[in-house]
């Protein structure tokens, strides 16, 4: 259907008639003091007055057609649609993603290609992003400091964007667990009970931010938001030489992995701390966290709406045009 959002100008359409009624008198002193003789405005030259009462009815009726049509656009017409249900499975999935420095760790394999952290990690979480039709989805991403990269949406093409445009470190070296948490409760809080997830990812340990895990944690437990949390990183790496090559030398690249604090996190909020050393694991992870049911909610409906105001403008456009066009031929002929 076709409706108008500002009706109520319409009622403007008899102003040009009334300030033609109101204000005659100084309109006829005006042309009689700059016109003295309107013979030759006349378009026989004076000497018809029936080709002057033929021509003035139609550039009335073309003005006022220009001023019905610029009152139409003001008015904004617009189409709305049908209404369209959203699918919807009641989950409100909100994605912490650390990108410290030390995600740019390369001890892990995507293909036959060694890749750091990150580089896994959206291409799994992409993957899963993608398939999440019905769910709202929002995205985190820290290191020194927590920032909602993207609120809880039902474009999930944003979402992945913006997750793999994501360099390494731009939040930050170090790791704020509890900022992260603390900011995806604030947001997952305004959403209703009971359909609430935060899947938290990190390689490293919480050693800054105002708000530690553990408080964050129960804030989450509070407000009913189960926490899935993913240590990621590889158990054991060669390291290189100074000379390019391969030494005998194996260490842990996570060592620094705090799995205790994370697995503390997820049993407070009614959770599950998962371990990826690897690409395929972390696959696995997140088809297990897929694998959760929903929890029914009302289905949501939008109704689509188009901007219709450039017809009744552009027809105002063209007799304008029109108009100027006939007047310019008049006074050369």
């Amino acid at each position: 259907m076709i409706e108008l959002v500002w009706p109520y100008l319409l009622l403007l359409a008899p102003l040009p008639l009334l300030i033609r009624l109101l204000l005659p008198a100084r309109r006829a002193q005006q042309a009689a003091l700059m016109v003295p003789d309107v013979g030759h405005f006349r378009p026989d030259g004076g000497h018809a007055e029936g080709g002057g009462r033929r021509r003035w009815p139609w550039r009335l009726i073309t003005l006022w057609l220009i001023w019905l049509a610029l009152l139409g656009a003001a008015a904004r017409p617009q189409w709305t649609g049908d209404p369209v249900s959203l699918p919807t499975t009641g989950r409100d999935l909100m994605l912490a993603v650390d990108i410290s420095g030390s995600m740019g760790t390369e001890d892990m394999q995507l293909g036959n290609r060694l890749v750091n952290r990150l580089t896994v990690v959206k291409n799994v979480v992409s993957e899963f992003v993608e398939e999440r039709q019905g769910d709202r989805v929002g995205l985190i991403l820290f290191g020194t400091n927590a920032y909602l990269q993207a609120p809880l949406t039902f474009d999930l093409a944003s979402v992945n964007r913006l997750l793999t445009e994501a360099p390494v470190g731009i939040a930050g070296g170090k790791t704020a667990i509890g900022d992260a948490i603390g900011l995806a409760v604030k947001r997952l809080r305004q959403r209703p009970a009971g359909d609430r997830v935060l899947i938290l990812l990190t390689d490293g340990a919480n050693n800054v931010g105002e708000v530690g895990p553990d408080k964050a944690a129960e804030l989450a437990a509070v407000e009913d938001i189960r926490i899935y949390t993913i240590g990621v990183g590889a158990e054991a790496m060669r390291m290189p030489s100074i000379f390019g090559v391969f030494s005998s030398g194996i260490v842990n690249p996570s060592a620094e992995l705090d799995e205790e604090t994370l697995q503390a996190i997820a049993d407070a909020t009614g959770g599950r701390y998962f371990r990826a050393e690897n690409t395929e694991r972390l696959v696995e992870i997140y088809d297990l966290i897929d694998a959760m049911e929903p929890i029914e909610q009302e289905a949501e409906t939008f109704r689509p709406i188009a901007a219709l105001y450039y017809w009744p403008l552009g027809a105002a456009w063209l007799l304008t045009l029109g108009l100027m066009a006939f007047d310019l031929r008049t006074r050369h002929a």
